[in-house]
């Protein structure tokens, strides 16, 4: 008889535990809010695509009520068709897979293009994401004719890609941009799909340019490193779209630290995880980040805290801080991803997120182009719109397991 109590004790305690696994567990809201993200989302290009019709050209912004478009040369002409991809990795709505392989297919004529460094972005954000999604074989030849464009750019002497074409008036003999860390993905991926050791090596000798002489102390960079191509050493050293020489402008830090991260991500190698932390610390720790983490358009701009956000600089580094996040682990990685949360509710938000109908169609709104330059400012801009997409995605991926 005195083993009843016993097991009447235990056949509570089961009961209990059984009570609280069935309980609901605290929700992610940010998780829960996916649904109505990305439905909204849809609303909106929706619109965007009813205002682009008849234009054979691609989305750029929204600004001055008009819809401005691109010829494919333009470096932004993949972020459009590449956000298309992503409303279809999300829905898995064939409307979405046929929209974006039209928009894909305007950008076939720039294969070869040498123009400039941003064949990458063009191509690897278009192609790159249909090749994913689909396996068509016609995707990786392109992308792998977009590499063989790319290096024709990388000057072995100077152990770099050569972003935009010398200028005289900035006194730029060979330029190079931090936005450039940005391509070598596209690089990464030609080296392990047939196209050989010799882009995956171009793209490390540039990485590892970069990382030598791009980078300042405090880990802020520079927006441009003009080189000396008959010596190699760095000549000139400026901060182009930012305040200042010295400032650190937000997109261009964002951009350095997704390209490292995804460096590492691609080679293993500790001294690009070791950038890529010093500059996750040095934005998730500025004093000028807002509390809810959407950077003004430079951490150094003198009118903050009236100075304009950029919430494509705060959709790249979310993005880029969720990947970190699994390479780093541990407290440090938790906090990387709360910062990127709190980004992304910040840029769901009504500060950041369109009405429906609004914006052109644009999902986010104030993003900030080149304020020296006075265009593209507190405007909708494509690739603001792809970043942020895709960091929803790669979220949910980290969060709840969903690919």
């Amino acid at each position: 008889m005195k083993r009843i109590p016993s097991l009447l004790l235990v056949l509570a305690f089961a009961a209990g535990a059984t009570r609280l696994a069935a309980a609901p567990q605290p929700s992610d809201e940010l998780l829960g809010r996916l649904p109505a993200i990305f439905a909204a989302a849809e609303k909106q290009y929706e619109h965007l695509l009813t205002l682009a019709a008849g234009d054979p050209n691609i989305p750029r912004r929204f600004q001055d009520n008009k819809l401005v478009t691109v010829k494919p040369e333009d470096w932004t002409s993949g972020h459009f068709p590449g956000a298309l991809w992503y409303l279809y990795d999300y829905t898995r709505n064939p409307k979405w897979r046929q929209v974006a392989e039209d928009y894909t297919r305007r950008l076939e004529r720039i294969r070869h293009f040498t123009g400039n460094h941003d064949i990458g972005f063009m191509l690897y954000c278009s192609y790159g994401n249909e090749l994913r999604l689909t396996g068509n074989p016609a995707a990786k030849a392109v992308l792998l004719d977009g590499c063989a464009a790319a290096v024709k750019r990388f000057d072995p002497k100077v152990g770099a890609i050569m972003s935009w074409n010398p200028r005289a008036d900035k006194q730029w003999q060979y330029p190079v941009i931090i936005d450039n860390m940005m391509n070598l993905e596209l690089l990464m991926w030609g080296s392990k799909n047939g196209g050989g050791e010799v882009y995956r090596d171009v793209a490390l000798t540039h990485a590892d340019k970069t990382n030598a002489n791009q980078y300042r102390p405090d880990a802020s960079s520079w927006h441009v490193v003009s080189y000396d191509p008959a010596t190699g050493q760095p000549a000139r050293k400026n901060t182009h779209q930012g305040f200042s020489d010295d400032s650190a402008w937000a997109r261009g830090q964002s951009w350095g630290l997704y390209g490292f991260t995804m460096m590492y991500r691609e080679t293993g190698r500790k001294e690009y995880l070791a950038r890529a932390v010093a500059v996750a610390d040095f934005l998730t720790g500025h004093p000028r980040l807002p509390a809810d983490k959407v950077p003004y358009w430079d951490y150094d701009a003198p009118e903050i805290p009236n100075a304009p956000r950029d919430a494509s600089a705060g959709s790249i580094m979310a993005s880029a801080l969720i990947e970190l996040s699994t390479h780093v682990g541990g407290p440090k990685g938790a906090a990387y991803l709360a910062v990127a949360r709190q980004q992304l509710l910040t840029l769901a938000s009504p500060a950041f997120t369109a009405q429906p109908g609004a914006n052109g169609g644009f999902v986010l709104m104030n993003s900030v182009g080149h304020l020296p330059a006075k265009t593209e400012i507190s405007v909708p801009i494509n690739y603001a719109d792809y970043y942020y997409l895709e960091a929803l995605l790669r979220y949910r991926a980290k969060v709840s397991g969903t690919k």
